[in-house]
């Protein structure tokens, strides 16, 4: 089990917390924090089993927040001294001051109990075996190109592989007396292979389903994920999506793997739910939501087979975390229970003026940026007595299985959307009889989610997630995963893509 980076706890934590807060309170702040926030990455990339890239970044940066008679105040520096955490803290509350004649509400924070002290800060670590860092570039590649020429000799013509690993170092410290230190590591592995048929010159290409997750270099070799069962099997599947025909556009039932579902569940739901965006604060950027306020408790989002959560907590997902970056633990709650709209992602300002505890959405992903409201860990509840995925196929007289994520399209509303995916299998009276080209699934949210017949049982449940949900004005990028077991819609429309495009 590792422990916070030695390096970050040695930075002069304790002399910029007195040093911000006590300037802050001085100013007459009613609420001030400081957050110290180091991001690391490492970066490996390459083509047809040769090392293309390899590199490493780093970004530190500390930020304090104030609320001065009602109004936020933010500043932020890559400097960090007790002089400049002053300097900050007087920004901040500067800034406040010069917002509060156009603010129309002022900001009332929900409270929050405290969480460790500045003399001993609260501590929490994400799970993982294998420190990326301890690893040399050599043995950082060596998966990347085992995979690429294990694909290269099953017949694929190219390959592109690459992975990219985060650490994310934060503390944070508070008026409240509120303390806490934080240290969280993720993975991105991404392995694609492309297939050229010699005689038409027709290509498609082909990536693993493979999430990305909350743990270390083990997820690499083999934690988590079956890389060599999936990579195996690639390039038949591709064979055979290159010779299968185009699918016939209508009405299909869909049987939709969770490598495939997640993406749905976090552009339709995970995004609709932010509350920030159902009050129209995005909407100068990130659009609405039709999942507004006055809707809570009596909209009927979908059927009574969907049970949908928000959470920090889940083991590997990538939005848990101990405490948001408002020093809110980790927790979990409802947002859609047996298809009715219940609860949304709250921050405590948007708490605060609900009346109601946050639930600890708050984020920033850099020192340098004003912490927003971000989405948790969104995931669709598994039916507890559920079958497999070969169960609810066989349940099926004409539809489709849809396995793995690809293109997307949704309005900024977050209701009507498009999908696509890796791989289309045609069902016909209960059985798998091959591939189809071509497909999108096009609804919206609504009769989507109503038409949620069936779910699997836990053993189809799987992780999925992003490491590049953005959001804001600057923009920021957060990681997040969502949770889903294979389902069952009925009746859903099935376009053509070939035929939507004009060719």
């Amino acid at each position: 089990m590792f422990g916070i980076d030695d390096d970050f706890i040695a930075l002069p934590l304790r002399t910029l917390t007195d040093a911000a807060l006590a300037r802050a309170a001085q100013l007459g702040a009613e609420h001030a924090d400081l957050r110290v926030m180091r991001t690391r990455q490492l970066v490996g990339s390459t083509r047809d089993g040769r090392v293309e890239n390899s590199g490493s970044d780093e970004a530190l940066a500390m930020a304090v927040r104030v609320v001065h008679d009602g109004s936020w105040g933010f500043a932020a520096s890559d400097v960090l001294t007790a002089e400049e955490a002053v300097r900050l803290a007087d920004r901040a509350v500067a800034l406040a001051r010069v917002s509060r004649p156009m603010a129309t509400t002022p900001v009332v924070l929900a409270p929050e109990q405290v969480c460790g002290s500045v003399d001993s800060p609260a501590r929490w670590v994400s799970d993982y075996d294998v420190d990326p860092w301890l690893l040399s570039d050599a043995e950082r590649a060596a998966p990347l190109i085992a995979w690429s020429e294990r694909l290269l000799a099953l017949g694929a013509d190219h390959v592109d592989a690459s992975s990219q690993a985060v650490r994310e170092n934060s503390y944070y410290a508070d008026l409240g007396g509120t303390a806490t230190l934080q240290q969280r590591l993720r993975i991105e592995p991404s392995l694609t292979a492309v297939m050229v048929d010699s005689t038409t010159g027709d290509f498609d290409s082909m990536a693993t389903t493979a999430p990305p997750t909350a743990r270390g270099w083990e997820y690499m070799t083999g934690t988590g994920w079956d890389w060599s069962a999936e990579i195996e099997q690639m390039p038949a599947w591709l064979r055979e999506k290159l010779a299968a025909p185009s699918i016939e556009a209508g009405r299909y039932d869909l049987v939709i793997d969770p490598t495939n579902l997640w993406l749905t569940i976090h552009e339709s739901v995970g995004h609709a739910t932010e509350l920030d965006r159902a009050l129209g604060y995005e909407a100068n950027y990130a659009g609405t939501s039709f999942a507004t306020p006055d809707k809570l408790g009596t909209l009927q989002y979908g059927s009574p087979h969907m049970s949908v959560t928000g959470d920090r907590s889940t083991p590997h997902g990538l939005a848990t975390v101990g405490w948001d970056v408002e020093g809110v633990p980790a927790q979990s709650w409802d947002i859609i229970r047996d298809g009715v709209l219940v609860g949304y992602q709250l921050d405590r300002a948007m708490a605060g003026a609900s009346g109601v505890r946050s639930n600890g959405c708050s984020f920033a992903d850099s020192g340098l940026h004003v912490p927003i409201q971000r989405m948790p860990n969104v995931s669709l509840a598994a039916d507890e007595r559920g079958g497999t995925t070969a169960d609810l196929i066989a349940g099926v007289d004409n539809g489709l299985y849809v396995v793995g994520d690809k293109s997307w399209s949704i309005d900024m509303q977050r209701y009507n959307f498009q999908f696509t995916g890796q791989r289309f299998f045609r069902i016909k009276s209960g059985a798998i009889v091959g591939q189809v080209r071509d497909v999108a699934y096009q609804s919206n949210t609504i009769d989507f989610w109503n038409s949620l017949a069936a779910r699997g049982g836990p053993s189809t449940y799987l992780l999925g997630g992003a490491f590049n949900c953005g959001k804001g004005q600057p923009g920021q990028v957060a990681s997040v995963s969502h949770g889903a077991p294979s389902c069952l819609f009925t009746d859903v429309n099935i376009l053509n893509t070939n035929e939507e495009a004009g060719r």
